[in-house]
């Protein structure tokens, strides 16, 4: 796993061991990256689930002015420290150790115009995390929510009862990625 573009770009990257956390493949990562590449700059991002925190860097790599990254697992974050430390990326990230709950609280007056969601599947944490994202003072129609899970219909079920809309979605391979906006 490495950074694919930016400040820190071919950078490789710490990983987790064991089956606990599964890293976004770089194919999958790429193309998210594409769709959403003039979106990235200047802006404040929140990688609710950081694992490794490669998305999170990635995001840092390739110009966003804040990342914070949360993580509730003190092994991943020790990884996420390694990784912030290699990258040289450390005056652009915050790391938490805690869980997305107290993130999501500690965030609510903070503008916040991108959040990625990929948690560890078979949870309900997709579902929990939209609808406390959705009540956060800082969150408008114009911040960008990025999904990743492989339990597509599960999570449109989720979808249908917030007040949330689709402007994107693609599938690669078990990995599918849903990009959302809040309904006014």
């Amino acid at each position: 796993m490495r950074i694919i573009s930016g400040k820190a770009r071919g950078t490789k990257l710490y990983t987790l061991e064991g089956l606990e956390t599964r890293p976004t493949l770089d194919r999958v990562k790429e193309s998210m990256f594409n769709i959403i590449s003039q979106q990235i700059v200047g802006t404040t991002v929140l990688d609710l689930f950081a694992g490794s925190g490669a998305i999170g860097l990635e995001f840092a790599s390739r110009g966003a002015k804040k990342v914070i990254l949360c993580d509730n697992s003190k092994k991943a974050v020790d990884i996420i420290n390694k990784n912030i430390e290699k990258t040289h990326l450390n005056n652009i990230v915050e790391l938490h150790n805690e869980d997305f709950r107290e993130v999501l609280k500690k965030v609510n007056n903070e503008k916040i115009d991108i959040i990625y969601i990929d948690p560890p599947y078979k949870t309900d944490y997709i579902k929990q995390s939209l609808e406390l994202i959705l009540k956060l003072e800082s969150i408008t129609e114009n911040t960008l929510i990025i999904l990743e899970t492989d339990d597509l219909k599960r999570i449109m079920e989720d979808i249908e009862k917030l007040k949330i809309k689709i402007v994107d979605q693609r599938k690669y391979g078990r990995a599918n990625l849903i990009f959302l906006v809040k309904i006014k």
